[in-house]
């Protein structure tokens, strides 16, 4: 026997198109682009269909950061080096466009839409979550680690949030050093 009525959600064809388009919208004209009407100009999918699975920019945001591929890494047991290398990956995606685009997205939704405030937080903790990886492995947790990441990764943010300039990898990179010096973590 077959369920009567709509399918639970969108066709994956459908759930393609629409967060292709949104991505590329996203990049091109910013957060505020991602509205149902916005994605069903941008790809000819009904609008109630949009409305029904992503009816405000945040739940489309929200579908975006779902399917967003996990970044690779390879601790080398180093701790100084992974941080090290931690800041570099760090820094690149936050001058690559989607890091960038959807940090400024989720910052800018959050001052007007409260369901954005947890999605803009665990966003910035999946880009955290590699440096409180690294000082777990080695041992370091609670407030000291909570104080390192912050050191380090906090300025960076600044930079590509407020400032609009390139994240500083040298200070962060001076700032791991000053956390842990001499190559101990």
């Amino acid at each position: 026997m077959s369920k009567i009525g709509r399918p639970a959600g969108p066709a994956t064809d459908t759930v393609t198109t629409v967060l292709t388009a949104a991505l590329e919208l996203l990049l091109s004209e910013g957060g505020a682009a991602l509205t149902p009407l916005r994605l069903h100009q941008a790809t000819g999918v009904s609008r109630s269909t949009i409305y029904r699975h992503w009816a405000t920019p945040t739940d489309v945001l929200a579908a975006l950061i779902e399917v967003a591929p996990p970044v690779q890494r390879t601790l080398t047991g180093d701790p100084v080096a992974d941080l090290h290398a931690e800041v570099d990956l760090l820094c690149d995606r936050l001058r690559d466009r989607p890091v960038a685009a959807f940090l400024q997205a989720l910052v800018t939704m959050a001052a007007s839409d409260p369901a954005a405030i947890p999605l803009r937080q665990r966003y910035v903790d999946d880009l955290v979550a590699p440096f409180r990886t690294v000082l777990t492995s080695d041992g370091v947790t609670g407030e000291v680690a909570d104080d390192a990441v912050n050191a380090i990764v906090a300025p960076l943010l600044v930079d590509a949030l407020l400032l609009d300039r390139p994240a500083s990898r040298e200070r962060a990179h001076r700032a791991v050093d000053l956390y842990f010096p001499q190559g101990q973590a």
